[in-house]
């Protein structure tokens, strides 16, 4: 007989009953160190005060009224993100995909709204994740994620990753944009070098389309910029945020220059519940953390000593590690012996990581960690290593 709650997870077969900072405690009390952050999306961590207080004080005041009326707390945040970035106009959603489908029907609707209706394809690249629903799992263009689901969402062309020949022979009369995430999560924790990024904005303004940057995990802080393009110093039309936006607390957004925020007109696009006032407490809650000055800079530093930190343990243990990839605090972790075991064993010594493609095991700690918790990540990787080389004739240098 099928389980109440649809078996569409294949879920460890842990429970959780509170957390503090960077660490969770299941219900027997044991103590884990949470490197995976609910997939980057815990930024503050667990018990954050300001985050907590913020999201009771709203939710005893008013919980959601929807966008038919103002929402002082959405005007507040939009505001800040727009303050703080490259974007003249926001829109809230909640989640990642939903801001991913806003995003590509922005870019579309602006072309149509500019007399080219004919203008409707996005470029992709291969390894990419956008999300769930039926027209981001055709933008993702992985195999495993279309079987079953019928015809493809038309509209979506895939090229290789870093390469803007490839995007340059793809772009025809069709063509509305491009979409790239600065940083691939799901598919390995891959970097778009800086120089790739800035020959697609040139590429883009050449032939008059739109660059479209997924920052759903890679944005927010998690780079150590507030979103990982700033590094290769340009500015996209729009972009996708969720996962760290709220610290834990489901919402997503849209950020936009002018002329593609304005071709969302009323009734072209919308939402029940994004940008309600309970999630704009918590994502104005975030802010008030993350914007501070120097945080930033922090999370920079934090995430280069952990770096080292995991380029140690490759020399230590070739045997089940070999590659480190990534920036900030978004890291990956390229395993010789398969990225499952490795999180299995990791969790077993109280570490929690997050597999990826190309069999790398994640390590996306929540924003507020410093070198301490690095450090015990470290050790328990060590061991980790060990333990996944038990009964191998390999073994650490």
């Amino acid at each position: 007989m099928i389980a109440a709650l649809m078996p569409n997870y294949n879920r460890a077969n842990i429970a959780f009953a509170y957390g503090e900072g960077a660490w969770l405690f299941d219900e027997r009390g044991r103590k884990f160190l949470d490197f995976g952050a609910g997939i980057a999306t815990s930024s503050l961590g667990h018990g954050h005060v300001h985050l907590t207080n913020a999201i009771a004080e709203q939710a005893a005041k008013v919980i959601h009224v929807s966008n038919l009326y103002r929402v002082p707390g959405a005007e507040l945040m939009a505001k800040r993100l727009v303050e703080a970035s490259f974007a003249d106009s926001v829109f809230f959603c909640n989640s990642g995909a939903e801001a991913n489908e806003g995003l590509v029907k922005a870019m579309r609707k602006t072309h149509a709204d500019a007399g080219q209706p004919e203008r409707y394809r996005v470029i992709c690249f291969e390894g990419a994740f956008h999300g769930r629903t039926l027209a981001m799992i055709a933008a993702t263009g992985n195999a495993k994620y279309l079987a079953g689901f019928g015809p493809v969402v038309d509209g979506f062309d895939h090229v290789a990753f870093g390469d803007i020949d490839a995007v340059r022979a793809a772009i025809g009369p069709h063509t509305a944009g491009v979409l790239i995430e600065p940083v691939q999560g799901e598919g390995g924790v891959r970097p778009a070098a800086p120089e790739f990024l800035r020959a697609l904005r040139a590429l883009c303004d050449e032939q008059g389309i739109l660059l479209g940057l997924d920052e759903v995990q890679c944005g927010m802080g998690r780079t150590g910029k507030l979103f990982a393009h700033e590094w290769a110093g340009i500015e996209p039309d729009v972009i996708s945020a969720a996962k760290g936006i709220a610290g834990g607390f489901p919402m997503g957004a849209v950020l936009a220059k002018e002329r593609v925020a304005k071709a969302l007109v009323p009734g072209s696009h919308g939402t029940t519940f994004g940008g309600s006032p309970l999630a704009s407490a918590a994502g104005n809650a975030v802010l008030d953390v993350i914007l501070v000055p120097g945080f930033l800079e922090g999370v920079a530093v934090t995430g280069r000593y952990l770096g080292d930190g995991l380029a140690g343990l490759c020399e230590r243990f070739p045997g089940v590690f070999s590659e480190v990839r990534g920036m900030g605090l978004l890291r990956g972790l390229k395993c010789v012996v398969p990225n499952t075991d490795v999180q299995a064993a990791g969790m077993e010594e109280g570490l929690l990581t997050v597999a990826a493609g190309e069999n790398v095991l994640r390590l996306i700690p929540p924003l507020i960690v410093g070198t301490a918790e690095c450090d015990v990540a470290i050790a328990l990787l060590e061991r980790t290593a060990a333990r996944c080389l038990a009964g191998t004739e390999v073994g650490a240098k």
